[in-house]
């Protein structure tokens, strides 16, 4: 909603001082945020004057009409001598009263006005169309302004407003009154304390007689009004101050009729429509349209009538969607002579819906789905009546129809401090009533209970905390001070805390965090190469996705993660670490459909059942995925590109965290390569449970989603991981020092190296403190289909020293071992 400051001023009475910011300061403030204020015609300066055209030369020889002017100017050109100007407008005679910049001014947009030679003659200065002076947009020639605006002469800049301060507000939903004038006028009046006037509050004589016959639907319009004026003369101009308060409010200017009904919207708040009674065909009838039902609007579309649109319809049809727009049949004309005017008071989501439906956001049907005031319909339509009459030449009908259905509404009862108890300040005694009264509410106190009426343009208060918001906001949310609340609650849970620390262990490691949307298409399914009967093909069907191509809850996080890694890749980082925690959606094959609840009680025991019976498993799993250099090259050295090896690190980073020893084994799993892939698992009370895949994805996948070659990629379910964790038990540190061992072992390529550090730990007993691997060989010297692992085996006792043979013995208990599991041999 767009505010002229100067408009403003006219409802209420603000000290003189104040600015339009320190007014959107304010109101911003108090809930109505103001975000920008426009200052048109900053850039504007003068002499801009006006002036009577004198003469007018027809110049011919050119491609266009040209004019040679003298323009009485008075004493502003410094001569009092008549200003030579070349014009090539056609819409002003000899002895029109005109609007002349003169050398020296500078017009909006950085124009500079000049005396040069053109088409001939020498002109000096310029008569000024609306559009140049930034009134308003008009191709069609020159402001003409009428007689005795002005004299010759006199300074133009103040009288034509060409120097305004708007306020420009984002009005939310719950805020419809700001959507006016009126409303925004309340609000300040309140802030600073002065009387309202309000431009409503007018006395409308009672009507001597039956208007036009009309009849509503109380459950889709509680109020509507028809008032009508004969004698309207359809050429009568727009007077220019309308059109340029229009034009600063962001309304295009159209005629006389239309013109009316959209400033006294502006006003009030109130939509109106203006209709040609001479095309209406009998009675007005408020009504829901019927299927089939066709009507042409405005706009010319030929629009199908929905049985939720409301209607206003005469004996031919409809003739309007209520609160949206009007039909073409019965609009205003070039020859119309008898104009009826429409106010009326319809049913909020009616009209938004019907808005949506239609493709149909128009400034009627955003007023009317956030809430217009139930009893300013009279009024409105009046004051457009009088302003048809004033304006227009038209005569107002003093018979005119009212058809009143609204219901009084009733008091919210709130304790006095109830405002205080929300804000957690001590407002003085006075302070609920004083600002409840100012925003219209009728307040009756009785001890500690405020009884408040809301009124009728606060369609949104409707319950005590509402109440309580309004003393709030104009007390000042700047005045509520910070307080640090008190520790409350237990901390974090175990779960909580293991997801910040393997976040932290991820990040630490390079990894950036990114957070997808849960969605996915049958696309993405595809493009992890899943078989028919994968059991991430079963995914939960959303009813109403936002995006067409994404309709499924997602099953797994990798598809997300590969798009994330696409589009980093696609904007220039070539290396790219990136990490997700989060939940999937794995449907119960058995799960039953879910209840709909009824909302007028809480749901039973039973019911919650069958909800939870009805949701699918959503267990939390990290994701992760890692193209480029693990390693970046430098000064230091080479880099170090990523390989499978470092999805498996990931893995075992975050089972560390937890405190959970990771088995790793060679397996196929899609989208992983069948070559360098990981099945990843833990050990739960002495089974083996398994959590997740790591490794190099395969390269039908990397294409599907546009990836780097050898990205790599590790998924595992981090619920899995938490149980497998045990008491953290501290170790016994002794004092004694440690027996190193190494053992080369050769085997066939494809024993996993985890087997063999598993079994060289389960041979060597007690004193073993550690097994690292250190050396992997592959060559001639240990022949075709082999392999050499050399292992360093640290032995240390709690109570002695150990001896040479005791750390002997220790090791080759472990090779023996292992080369009964894997069939290893000592090398050499």
């Amino acid at each position: 909603m767009r505010v002229p400051l100067s408009w403003l001023r006219e409802y209420v009475d603000l000290p003189a001082e104040v600015t339009a910011r320190e007014l959107a300061g304010r109101l911003t403030l108090a809930g109505l945020e103001v975000e920008t204020v426009d200052a048109l015609g900053a850039d504007l300066s003068g002499p801009v004057v006006y002036g009577r055209v004198l003469s007018i030369e027809e110049l011919t020889g050119f491609k266009k009409p040209i004019r040679f002017c003298r323009v009485d100017v008075g004493r502003a050109n410094g001569t009092g001598e008549p200003q030579e100007i070349v014009c090539g407008a056609r819409n002003f005679s000899e002895g029109d009263l005109v609007v002349v910049s003169l050398p020296g001014a500078e017009l909006p947009g950085g124009f500079r006005i000049g005396a040069r030679k053109t088409y001939g003659r020498m002109s000096a200065g310029m008569i000024c169309s609306a559009t140049e002076l930034g009134l308003w947009e008009d191709h069609s020639g020159i402001v003409v302004l009428p007689e005795g605006f002005g004299e010759v002469g006199e300074d133009a800049i103040g009288p034509l407003g060409l120097r305004e301060d708007v306020l420009d507000i984002a009005v939310t939903p719950d805020r419809g009154y700001a959507l006016s004038l009126r409303g925004v006028a309340r609000d300040a009046a309140a802030l600073y304390g002065v009387e309202l006037r309000d431009p409503a509050a007018a006395a409308v004589a009672e009507p001597t007689g039956e208007g036009h016959p009309a009849e509503i639907d109380p459950a889709l319009c509680d109020r509507y009004v028809l008032r009508g004026a004969t004698g309207f003369d359809p050429d009568a101009p727009t007077p220019l101050w309308m059109k340029r308060r229009l034009h600063q409010c962001g309304v295009r200017p159209v005629s006389l009729a239309v013109d009316v009904t959209n400033y006294v919207m502006l006003e009030l708040g109130q939509p109106l429509h203006a209709w040609d009674r001479a095309q209406l065909r009998g009675a007005l009838r408020v009504r829901a349209a019927q299927e089939g039902e066709k009507l042409e609007t405005l706009d010319h579309v030929q629009r199908s009538l929905d049985a939720d649109d409301i209607v206003i319809a005469d004996d031919s049809g409809p003739v309007n969607i209520a609160g949206v727009m009007g039909g073409l049949t019965t609009e205003i004309s070039l020859t119309s002579t008898e104009v009826l005017i429409e106010a009326g008071h319809f049913e909020a989501m009616h009209i938004a819906r019907a808005s949506r439906r239609h493709q149909l956001s128009s400034e009627s049907s955003r007023r009317f789905e956030r809430g217009v005031d139930s009893a300013v319909q009279l009024a409105a339509a009046t004051r457009a009546v009088e302003l048809l009459a004033e304006l227009g030449g038209a005569t107002v009908e003093t018979a005119y129809t009212h058809l009143d259905r609204t219901v009084p509404r009733e008091p919210i009862t709130v304790r006095a401090s109830h405002a205080g108890s929300v804000a957690g300040v001590d407002y003085p005694e006075g302070t609920t009533e004083k600002w409840l009264s100012a925003v219209g509410c009728e307040v009756e106190r009785d001890g500690d209970l405020v009884r408040a009426t809301p009124p009728t343009w606060r369609p949104d208060i409707t319950d005590p905390n509402d109440l309580a918001e309004e003393v709030i906001r104009f007390e000042g949310y700047e005045n509520i001070p910070s307080i640090r609340p008190l520790a409350s609650g237990r901390g974090l849970t175990a779960s909580q805390r293991l997801r910040r620390a393997v976040g932290r262990a991820l990040a630490d490691t390079g990894f950036h965090e990114v957070l997808n949307y849960p969605f996915v298409g049958q696309r993405d399914l595809d493009g992890l190469q899943l078989e028919a009967d994968d059991d991430r093909r079963r995914a939960l069907r959303l009813a109403n996705p936002l995006n067409d191509e994404e309709p499924l809850l997602r099953t797994t996080l990798l598809p997300g993660l590969f798009k994330a890694l696409a589009r980093n890749v696609g904007r220039g980082f070539t290396d790219v670490a990136l990490y997700e925690t989060g939940l999937v959606y794995r449907p119960r094959p058995d799960a039953p459909s879910a209840p709909i609840l009824p909302v007028d009680r809480g749901p039973t025991a039973e019911e919650l059942a069958r909800i939870d019976a009805a949701l699918p498993e959503q267990p939390r799993r990290v994701g992760a995925v890692i193209a480029g250099n693990a390693e970046r090259a430098g000064w230091w050295g080479p880099g170090r590109e990523a390989v499978w090896a470092d999805a498996i690190q990931a893995a075992r980073d975050i089972a560390r965290v937890a405190g959970v020893e990771l088995e790793a084994e060679a397996d196929q799993h899609a989208p992983w390569h069948p070559g360098r892939c990981a099945a990843l698992y833990v050990r739960v009370d002495g089974e083996r449970l398994l959590v997740g895949h790591a490794g190099e994805l395969h390269p039908r996948t990397v294409k599907a989603f546009g990836l780097p070659e050898r990205a790599c990629a590790v998924e595992v379910e981090l619920d899995r991981i938490e149980r497998a964790r045990t008491p953290v038990v501290a170790p016994e540190v002794s004092t004694y020092p440690v027996a190193t061992q190494d053992v080369a072992l050769v085997v066939d390529a494809s024993v996993p190296v985890g087997r063999i550090s598993e079994a060289l730990a389960d041979g060597a007993g007690e004193l073993l403190e550690s097994v690292r691997l250190f050396d992997v060989y592959t060559g001639e010297q240990v022949g075709e289909g082999r392999k050499s692992v050399a292992f360093t085996l640290r032995f240390r006792a709690a109570d002695r020293t150990l001896t040479a043979e005791e750390a002997s013995a220790a090791r080759d208990a472990a090779v023996a071992v292992a080369a009964e599991r894997t069939g290893a041999v000592l090398r050499g």
